[in-house]
């Protein structure tokens, strides 16, 4: 008889061999106490966090948090419904129309992950007989949502604006289309050059779906991503983003000025068929995107925090993932995994988490120590963490 797992055995064997050389498990770490956006106890060790998404630092904020007490001591716990049945709560219209506020945009529906949100908008509006032209690195939700649609993906070189151009060149004209595109890749944090790759779109008759997962809330003049920074917001179809990140919560979301898009609440399978966000976490998404909308001064702090530890990390002598620093991801590109294992529990006993990334996720098979920064972290933290990432890394051998 065939053993379904028989196909993870070469994963098995990896993460065995790593475990056998002494190092801790990097993808089971448990936080015992989470104390502020930035600072977490783990293993015991008061630790700064640098690999947790929480780009502006919203987790803690008290109107954030008020919101949420309230709505969970007026709603309950849950809605134990789908959007479609009895799970729409007045909560959930006012954080439809606190994102409305945010992007400017007619429409806006939230799901109950941001993966749900990619998976939904693309596998209903791309069908079997459309086509999906998205960049190679696109993550995995994209993927997932091109196969749940059956379209026909058609996949380019990353940031490659003129591969772009050829692929949807060889498409039939007649087709459906859709580009999907991201304002930060996540792995390496650089951006995409969304101007000339919507120019090239728009020209082939393509719609354009841009998520904005990882720059939303902090990129652009009102925090409404790289598709505002670099001014073509309104030449983009759908945008898809999450509560994950700078929101601070849980949940996803796609807005759009499309007339027709209202309909996609009754034929959008993962929206339908998915019990919908509690009240809790509705109220403090709205709250805190109301909020990100006044970030202007904590937008300015983040870049400075990026650059501050960019400039550092380089001149220690670590390779990075970007020339510059282009968001608030910042990826050290380590030579290989057990390699990068080691620095990533060096860094965890001088007390600081950063995530360590291995391949598949990872772009032509790197190993990353990846760093989130937040809105949050001092100055004086961002060279403690200079400070932490030079011992470990001349402890390991990374750095001379």
């Amino acid at each position: 008889m065939t053993d379904l797992f028989s196909k993870f055995d070469p994963l098995i064997q990896q993460r065995e061999d790593l475990l056998a050389t002494g190092v801790k498990d990097p993808f089971s770490l448990v936080m015992e106490e989470v104390k502020s956006p930035t600072v977490a106890v783990c293993n015991g060790k008061e630790t700064i966090l640098l690999g947790t998404y929480n780009y502006m630092g919203m987790t803690f904020d008290p109107d954030v948090i008020a919101a949420g007490k309230d709505a969970l001591d007026r709603f309950g716990a849950g809605t134990t419904g789908s959007r479609v049945l009895n799970g729409t709560y007045q909560g959930h219209r006012d954080c439809e129309e606190a994102l409305k506020e945010f992007y400017g945009m007619d429409h806006a529906m939230v799901f109950s992950t941001g993966y749900q949100a990619n998976l939904g908008i693309i596998s209903t509006i791309a069908g079997k007989d459309d086509y999906v032209i998205l960049d190679i690195d696109s993550h995995a939700s994209i993927y997932d949502g091109c196969a749940l649609g059956n379209a026909q993906i058609v996949a380019f070189r990353h940031n490659d604006v003129e591969a772009l151009e050829k692929r949807l060149k060889r498409l039939p004209s007649e087709a459906g289309k859709l580009v999907v595109l991201e304002g930060v890749y996540s792995m390496l944090g650089d951006i995409a050059p969304l101007k000339e790759m919507i120019r090239v779109s728009k020209e082939a008759g393509a719609m354009v779906l841009v998520d904005e997962a990882h720059s939303m809330g902090f990129m652009g003049p009102n925090g409404r991503g790289v598709a505002e920074d670099q001014g073509v917001l309104d030449d983009v179809d759908f945008v898809i983003g999450t509560f994950s990140k700078s929101v601070g919560t849980v949940g996803g979301f796609c807005v759009s000025n499309h007339p027709k898009f209202e309909i996609l609440r009754l034929v959008c399978r993962p929206y339908v068929f998915t019990a919908s966000l509690p009240p809790s976490v509705v109220a403090t998404a709205a709250t805190s995107i109301r909020k990100l909308m006044h970030g202007g001064d904590k937008r300015a702090h983040l870049w400075e925090n990026s650059k501050r530890l960019h400039k550092g990390l380089k001149d220690l002598g670590f390779t990075l993932g970007t020339e510059t620093p282009q968001s608030a991801i910042i990826a050290v590109i380590m030579p290989d995994l057990e390699k990068g294992a080691a620095m990533w529990e060096a860094l965890l006993s001088e007390g600081l988490y950063v995530n360590l990334a291995r391949p598949p996720a990872t772009p032509a098979n790197m190993t990353l120590l990846r760093c989130s920064l937040c809105a949050e972290h001092s100055a004086a933290q961002v060279e403690q963490i200079l400070g932490m990432f030079a011992a470990a890394g001349r402890a390991v051998g990374c750095i001379s």
